[in-house]
């Protein structure tokens, strides 16, 4: 049970009494100007400890002679202890006392309560005393019920993040994105982008969405550990979708990719259908829709490139003509609905063929054994008819008449045939061109 403190005060009485008497009976016959009055050589350093550390105050002291030190803590004018004894039933308080000229009080595991001044006593008369003070440094810790959950606002309202912290030094709040973005602060109509705002309270107005996320309140007053609060903000609006390509060719059993980009939050329901419902005023055909499923035909996928930000797939594996047509992807969530449509239309690789060209068989008669040579002649395709007005030089006929240069034989005989004018009878040119037939049919013979 500790000792109260008038009953310490009785003590400390008594033993200055016991000295005064002592003092005066040794003395006897002297001068007291000879005798040395005690003092401290040098006074008690403050100290800064964190709690939970070891605190230790030195006190100095110069002819003491006979005399007696004390510690007391001034806050309550609690004696903790006389001479190199502790008085009180406290396991943390310890003295030391060294060469006789230094007294130190110890305290072990140092509580915020141990904060304060304290005084060495020396029990001459008048009593000499001096102070020592220890200041305990806290880390900080952040108060949770003074301090925003996660936070929700609709788009383009005002939102409020705010963070307790207790410690000493009172510590200062630092607010910071999580992911490391710079943070968008409204300032007089524009937009501020910093690293980091300083104070227990983060306005913000007129929130977009680029500012949803994590924010991290952090609380630091120079005695570690520093410690910090997630705070996420969410923002919600109605669901928007990009297409990148609307208009999207594929080629016959190959896979097509069609994608979307979808920004809703909350998070938006996805899916994506095939069809489209009929227009009015309108000849263009139209299929029934039909929602797609995952599986062997289609390959449906959806990946989060933020809080509030995705990119839909849908993979049509194996494509063939069945697959065209308009394919929609849709967002749909509380606040609203979007789609985005893609048409896909079928790319034809062009092929080419090769035409057999016509051709005439030769035959040359030979020796027995009899053996027969084929030469092959491509007959090339005639050019365009072209009506261009040239002018060609003539050249005199020999049968009495004019020809264009270049003009065929069949062309010249059968036209003289036709000419009144002309002097080679027709008959003649008959017998001619029969003249010619068989020959080559006895050569055909042969």
């Amino acid at each position: 049970m500790e000792i109260s403190k008038s009953v310490l005060g009785i003590i400390w009485i008594f033993f200055s009494a016991i000295r005064t008497i002592n003092g005066n009976t040794g003395l006897a016959g002297l001068n007291v100007d000879q005798v040395p009055e005690p003092d401290f050589t040098e006074p008690i350093e403050n100290i800064t400890v964190p709690v939970g550390r070891e605190a230790i105050l030195s006190c100095s002291v110069q002819n003491l002679g006979g005399y007696k030190v004390g510690w007391m803590r001034v806050s309550d004018q609690t004696v903790l202890a006389l001479q190199g004894r502790v008085v009180t039933h406290n396991a943390r308080y310890s003295v030391i006392h060294e060469d006789m000229r230094t007294w130190r009080l110890k305290i072990r595991q140092l509580r915020e309560s141990d904060r304060g001044c304290y005084m060495c006593q020396i029990n001459a008369s008048p009593m000499k005393k001096q102070l020592g003070c220890i200041d305990v440094y806290v880390p900080p810790d952040i108060n949770d019920e003074e301090s925003s959950s996660d936070v929700t606002a609709r788009e383009g309202e005002d939102a409020t993040l705010y963070c307790s912290a207790n410690g000493h030094p009172s510590p200062r709040i630092t607010w910071r994105r999580e992911d490391g973005a710079p943070l968008l602060i409204r300032r007089n109509e524009t937009i501020a982008r910093v690293d980091s705002y300083y104070g227990s309270l983060l306005n913000l107005s007129n929130v977009e969405r680029r500012q949803m996320g994590a924010y991290l309140c952090i609380a630091a007053n120079d005695v570690p550990p520093a410690v910090s609060k997630r705070v996420f903000l969410n923002i919600h609006f109605a669901p928007q979708i990009v297409t990148p390509r609307s208009l999207f060719g594929g080629l016959a059993e190959s896979d097509v990719v069609l994608e979307c980009m979808v920004q809703a939050s909350p998070i938006s329901v996805n899916y994506w259908i095939k069809g489209s419902a009929p227009k009015r005023n309108s000849y263009e055909t139209f299929t029934r829709p039909e929602m797609l499923l995952d599986g062997k035909k289609h390959h449906i996928s959806e990946e989060k490139l933020s809080p509030y930000e995705f990119r839909l797939k849908l993979v049509v594996r194996n494509f063939s003509r069945s697959d065209l047509g308009i394919y929609t992807c849709i967002s749909t969530n509380s606040l609203g609905r979007a789609n985005g449509t893609i048409r896909i239309y079928e790319i034809k690789i062009p092929t080419t063929t090769t035409t057999p060209m016509p051709t005439t068989t030769t035959q040359k008669p030979t020796s027995t054994p009899r053996t027969t040579t084929t030469s092959t002649t491509a007959i090339p395709t005639p050019p365009p008819e072209t009506f261009t007005e040239t002018t060609t030089p003539v050249h005199e006929d020999p049968y009495g008449g004019h020809a264009e240069a270049n003009q065929p034989l069949h062309d010249i005989m059968y036209s003289r045939g036709g000419d009144s004018g002309g002097s080679t009878p027709m008959w003649v040119v008959h017998c001619v061109v029969a003249a010619v037939m068989l020959q080559a049919l006895l050569i055909a013979i042969r």
